[in-house]
């Protein structure tokens, strides 16, 4: 970076670089995440991938239990609300976690064996489990209150240093040892446990009192009634490969775990476009202008379904590149897996439409019922067609979330004497099965490959073509995104 260039960005208003500074650090880690994918899935049978799959599964879920989620939820009012005492309150809500961390071990070690053959995991890596979850919130808590404080230098630093150091740790380990599945779980944990179990303590010197009555009660109230939309999330993202690997076996959760991680790549776009768009859509709605949001959604639509559409039509070059032969099967899963993620963004535009209103219950519900839906099918359909049966439930579930939370909208609406005008829904319905013909005739091509690229030769022309169109819907979202 020149000097005209570190002088620009130290003119930018703090709240603006804050954002770039943790945009770019998040867009970083994510993408050495998925680079080490291919590394890791060609070290590792299709056996001990699954290992590590069950573990984060697992983790996952269990982590709602032992945090309560409260480095998220409750955590942005609680450092508003105790602005004088944020240190205080993150002590208290780390005494929480340690509270529920006894109260897990007192359920779970006198019956241990039975609990780890639900788990599929030996006592060991479960009190690894407990630790990194640990660590971990010590981190989110001790970040979070950082961003509040627009310090963002020490943070960045942390996050990129076990990004680094987590993947490093996990190859020296996994070369040097016969249960590789394991050694690539301690790898990742053992840096978090290391930095995060510092982190973790030095909240508590700093804070001084775990246990703060008016605190907890604040912690708790806020958190407690969110557990049923938190674990129907985790639902959506990890009760598949724990069916499967009951089901079929560990192999084929690897499988499909590496496909859905494909599939979801694009899921960090799609947040990075929400979070640029809701200020933009929540001044509309204050101004009454919803109708200006019309050509906007429906832009943003088009391009994640043309962004999806070259996941799912490279889909077999993908999965060769990041996996290789053995993992060849993963390419049935993504096409469905990866639809649903054009259905989630539909979700979110209702959702956004909730929170405005501070209108929560329709969103718990809808995700409870999704999530109930999808285990239900699942049980029903992966002894019968496999593990592949799980990406098309997944898309079947999300298809009932997204109506369900249009409905919710709807009736959101109706309470606060307002028409719907916001979305143009004929539009969008009209992109999403446009979408899906065109997904599931490169699903049908993947066996054809010649002509397979000559038809993306003549999309990519047709695309060249409309490029100018698609350009004025970028630069009128960000023209209107900066009003």
């Amino acid at each position: 970076m020149s000097w005209k260039q570190l002088t620009h960005f130290k003119n930018i208003p703090i709240e603006a670089r804050v954002s770039m500074a943790y945009a770019v650090c998040s867009i970083l880690q994510n993408c050495l995440q998925f680079v080490t994918l291919p590394l890791f899935a060609r070290i590792l049978t299709t056996e001990q991938y699954g290992q590590y799959t069950i573990y984060t599964s697992w983790s996952a879920i269990l982590v709602i239990f032992i945090t309560l989620n409260l480095p998220y939820g409750s955590f942005s009012t609680a450092m508003v609300k105790f602005e004088e005492k944020r240190d205080r309150y993150i002590a208290s809500a780390e005494g929480i976690c340690l509270l529920l961390t006894v109260c897990f071990l007192a359920l779970y070690l006198p019956f241990q064996k039975r609990w780890n053959t639900l788990f599929e995991l030996p006592t060991g890596l479960v009190l690894v489990m407990l630790g990194e979850m640990l660590a971990n919130a010590g981190i989110l808590f001790w970040s979070g209150k950082k961003r509040f404080e627009y310090r963002y230098k020490s943070v960045i630093a942390v996050t990129l240093l076990n990004s680094v150091l987590g993947p490093a740790a996990a190859y020296i380990l996994v070369v040097g040892s016969a249960e590789r599945g394991y050694a690539r779980i301690l790898g990742y944990a053992g840096v978090t446990i290391l930095t995060g179990g510092v982190i973790f303590i030095l909240n508590l010197v700093r804070g001084r009192q775990i246990f703060n009555r008016q605190m907890w009660q604040f912690a708790l109230g806020f958190n407690l009634p969110l557990i049923c939309y938190y674990l129907s999330q985790v639902v959506f993202n990890q009760s598949d490969r724990i069916m499967i690997s009951h089901y079929c076996g560990k192999a084929q959760a690897a499988i499909y775990g590496v496909a859905y991680s494909i599939a979801m790549v694009l899921t960090f776009v799609l947040n990075a476009v929400n979070n640029s768009y809701v200020p933009w859509f929540y001044g509309k709605l204050k101004e009454g202008k919803q109708r200006d949001n019309r050509a906007i959604t429906s832009g943003i639509a088009v391009l994640m379904a043309v962004l999806l559409l070259g996941v799912i039509w490279l889909t077999p070059e993908i999965i060769w590149i990041m996996a290789g032969s053995e993992y060849a099967d993963a390419i049935w899963v993504v096409p469905p897996v990866a639809m649903s993620v054009l259905l989630l963004f539909y979700a979110q535009l209702y959702i956004n439409v909730e929170f405005y209103f501070e209108k929560k219950k329709h969103l718990v519900i809808a995700s409870i019922g999704a999530a109930l839906m999808n285990i239900g099918l699942n049980a029903w359909l992966i002894p019968v067609f496999g593990f592949v049966a799980a990406g098309y439930t997944t898309l079947a579930s999300y298809v009932i979330f997204v109506l369900a939370n249009y409905a919710a909208m709807r009736q959101v609406l109706r309470q606060e004497g307002l028409t719907d005008e916001a979305y143009d829904h004929r539009q969008l319905i009209l992109i999403f099965v446009g979408f899906m013909l065109l997904g599931f005739t490169g699903c049908a091509l993947y066996m054809y490959v010649w002509v397979r690229y000559l038809v993306i030769a003549v999309m990519l022309a047709g695309l060249l073509m409309g490029r100018k169109r698609m350009l004025g819907y970028l630069r009128r979202l960000k023209s209107r995104g900066s009003e």
